[in-house]
């Protein structure tokens, strides 16, 4: 199958790993695929299209860098996709934001008897059925890939009859379950022997809900001495958000800001003994949580998005109404208890080397394609 992944975004953010994962592993089993993403500002610093090349699948196509719809750029991207299309032979494109769904929309217009669309959503809850959307990712879009089962059932209604999918996302598993708990890198952090840590894996920003994050946790710390808070990410309101909040809450001497890691990374999430995460970010497939579980450590979630999917309650982890007591209580229950967290961890891995692994998401969304070439109107 030719395939042309499509993304208007050139960040190496949200759902650009998922994409550029995807498209290795579908190049794995045996397709041509192609990516057209707009290159970066500055050659300096991550991109998609940087990383791609380093994975050995260079970008095919380069779009233009902006948001939105704005001719005459937009009617460039078109006319390039159009003859990239016709050049190649494509027989399915891919797009993942709406801006390049509607440029990838344009470029095959009536040419899809030859040439399916599909359009990946990252937010696991569906938006306000108004005309547009039930017109983009209705009849605009002729398969629609959602973050989860459960999320796919809740974008239903948009679809009506046309095909929509749930599939998990992926992360690699030889990085992260392999990767080794070693002390150095927790007494790095400042993390002693005897400390038993919370870890959370977010972009600090207001709606990712660390307020209530760091006051479960000065709940925790009352009843618990040994308990550390662990937050990796980084945001522009940092300070604001998270470090002054644990000062003024007397915390902040047991919180420990790791900001955003990329060699250490697999290293520092074995360091946590429970992963948390309330509120998924911009890539509803929750890749980090998924990375924890990899790594064999069991998580404490809220019902929110595709996280009680991903998590089972009491088998890899547990699922807890979104409230300081409840996070406090079920983040105690695990530290305290080694034997119970191990069996979680363990059960964690288990299901993350089944489920959350490149070569499945590969299979489902090749799947996905065959149902978008039959449903070609």
């Amino acid at each position: 199958m030719k395939i042309l992944q499509v993304t208007s975004d050139w960040k190496w953010t949200g759902p650009a790993e998922p994409l550029l994962r995807l498209a290795l592993a579908l190049r794995d089993r045996g397709h041509e695929v192609s990516l057209a993403v707009p290159e970066p500002p500055s050659p300096s610093g991550r991109s998609l299209a940087s990383e791609a090349r380093a994975a050995g699948l260079a970008p095919s196509l380069a779009l233009s860098r902006g948001r939105g719809l704005a001719l005459p750029r937009d009617a460039r991207d078109v006319r390039a996709l159009r003859a990239f299309r016709a050049a190649h032979g494509v027989e399915l494109v891919h797009a993942w934001h709406t801006r390049d769904h509607l440029l990838a929309f344009a470029a095959t217009a009536g040419r899809r008897k030859q040439t399916a669309l599909v359009r990946s959503v990252r937010s696991a809850d569906p938006p306000s059925a108004t005309p547009w959307t039930r017109w983009l990712l209705g009849p605009a879009t002729d398969a629609l890939v959602c973050v989860s089962p459960g999320s796919a059932e809740r974008w239903r209604p948009i679809r009506g009859a046309r095909p929509i999918f749930g599939v998990f996302g992926a992360v690699d598993p030889t990085r992260f379950h392999s990767a080794r708990n070693d002390p150095s890198v927790r007494e790095a952090l400042g993390l002693k022997p005897e400390h038993r840590v919370v870890g959370i894996v977010a972009r600090v920003q207001p709606h990712r809900r660390f307020d209530l994050v760091l006051k479960a946790a000065a709940e925790l710390f009352r009843v618990d001495a040994a308990a550390r808070l662990l937050v990796i990410g980084r945001g522009t309101r940092h300070a604001e958000l998270a470090q002054e909040p644990a000062a003024r809450l007397g915390i902040a001497d047991r919180v420990v800001f790791a900001g955003y890691r990329t060699e250490d990374y697999a290293e520092i999430l074995r360091a946590i003994d429970v992963f948390t995460l309330l509120v998924p970010g911009s890539d509803g497939t929750c890749r980090a949580l998924l990375e924890a579980a990899m790594c064999g450590v069991p998580a404490v979630v809220s019902p929110r998005g595709a996280l009680p999917e991903l998590v089972v309650h009491d088998q890899t982890g547990l699922v807890v109404p979104e409230t300081c007591g409840a996070l406090a209580e079920a983040w105690g229950a695990l530290l305290r208890d080694a034997d119970r967290r191990e069996a979680l961890g363990r059960a964690a891995a288990e299901r993350a080397r089944r489920l959350f692994v490149p070569e499945r998401f590969a299979a489902e969304v090749e799947a996905i394609y065959a149902a978008a070439l039959r449903a070609r109107c």
